[in-house]
């Protein structure tokens, strides 16, 4: 049976028999004899040495506490969000290496952030694995987990670790908005025109090719790099919460069929999706892509509503990145398709769902 520690920051843990100080003081290899070389100590002290201190003046204490002191910035909001990363539902052990579950744990958990409109400034990463995997896998692991952290500006407050025969990864992130930008989901209105950043369906369509190849996938195209690599899409949602150019805005993670649904419910309307003008993947046929562009998932774009009045002010490409319209918002609350040849009809969620029957 795996044994389960009662939870408590692995940022704050200290030997039983030793007074409790923060690790950033304690040598492991002063205080951890070479037998328990994997010992949750080691493992804790070997975290914050890949990590070191935080920069931002709003942590407020080194990591070695019972819990981090968190500071908001006045006149901002505070936007929280948590995200789970698991071993055979998010990531393949033969197939994902540990540098791009790293990264990619957190990106997508960001991604969260960019879709309020927000910056994330840190987070808690809470962890299970086993014995196996506490030397090299982790190490690379970390590696990737820091390159992520510093792209996008989210630092490391604390967390918890345990000992679990398959990989459980929990990210909880810290954000800020400024109160006045903040962008809901609830906000589309009947009218609004329906937009999307990125290509849709490319990270589906890498998972694929991974499946296809043998050992570790590398990202050798840009399907394969936002399958293992994603860029949740901050500065953009930062973009159109500052100019208010947003009415309602939240990521693409499981797939455009599910996800707005979710959007129009919060806003109590309907939508209609134009089939034909959907930003799809060249790597494909015309169907598959289409398919891949409704339904697939862990694309982690943006899709957000704008008022038709200020869609002339929005631009066609951001950052490099296109802005598509590929619908509008309705006041009947049905979320409609239209097809090639010009028929409409329910565009049914067939996106990532944990709990539907495959």
């Amino acid at each position: 049976m795996t044994r389960v520690n009662p939870v408590f920051p692995f940022i704050g843990t200290a030997p039983a028999k030793l007074s409790t100080v923060p690790l950033t003081s304690v040598r492991y290899d002063s205080v951890i004899p070479m037998k328990q070389e994997k010992s949750e100590n080691a493992l804790v002290a070997h975290i914050e040495r890949v990590f070191g201190r935080a920069k931002t003046k709003a942590l407020l204490l080194p990591l070695g506490d019972d819990a981090a002191l968190w500071t908001p910035t006045r006149g901002y909001e505070t936007v929280l969000t948590c995200d789970w990363f698991l071993e055979g539902s998010h990531f393949l052990r033969n197939k994902h290496s540990p540098d791009a579950v790293g990264w990619k744990c957190l990106a997508r958990a960001v991604s969260d952030i960019a879709a309020m409109g927000g910056k994330p400034r840190c987070f808690l990463l809470s962890m299970a694995l086993p014995n196996a995997l506490t030397g090299r896998w982790l190490s690379t692991f970390l590696r990737g987990l820091r390159r992520a952290s510093g792209k996008l500006g989210c630092e490391l407050a604390g967390g918890d670790i345990t000992r679990q025969e398959k990989v459980l990864i929990s990210i909880t992130v810290i954000g800020e908005v400024r109160r006045r930008d903040v962008v809901l989901r609830s906000g589309a209105r009947p009218g609004d025109l329906l937009f999307v950043s990125g290509t849709l369906g490319e990270a589906d369509l890498g998972l694929r090719e991974l499946q296809r190849k043998r050992g570790m996938a590398r990202p050798a195209n840009a399907t394969l790099r936002k399958h293992l690599y994603p860029e949740p899409r901050l500065a953009l949602g930062q973009w159109l919460a500052k100019h208010r150019l947003a009415t309602a805005m939240m990521d693409i993670s499981d797939g455009l069929s599910t996800d707005l649904p979710r959007l129009c419910a919060a806003s109590r309307v309907g939508a209609r999706v134009d089939t034909n003008s959907l930003p799809l993947s060249p790597l494909t046929t015309a169907r598959d892509a289409q398919e891949l562009a409704l339904h697939g998932g862990d694309d982690y774009e943006l899709l957000f509503t704008v008022g038709r009045k200020d869609a002339a002010r929005l631009p066609s490409r951001f950052q490099g990145s296109p802005l598509t319209r590929i619908g509008e918002i309705t006041r009947e609350r049905k979320i409609l398709r239209r097809t090639e040849d010009g028929k409409v009809e329910p565009l049914l969620p067939g996106g990532w769902d944990p709990f539907r029957k495959s």
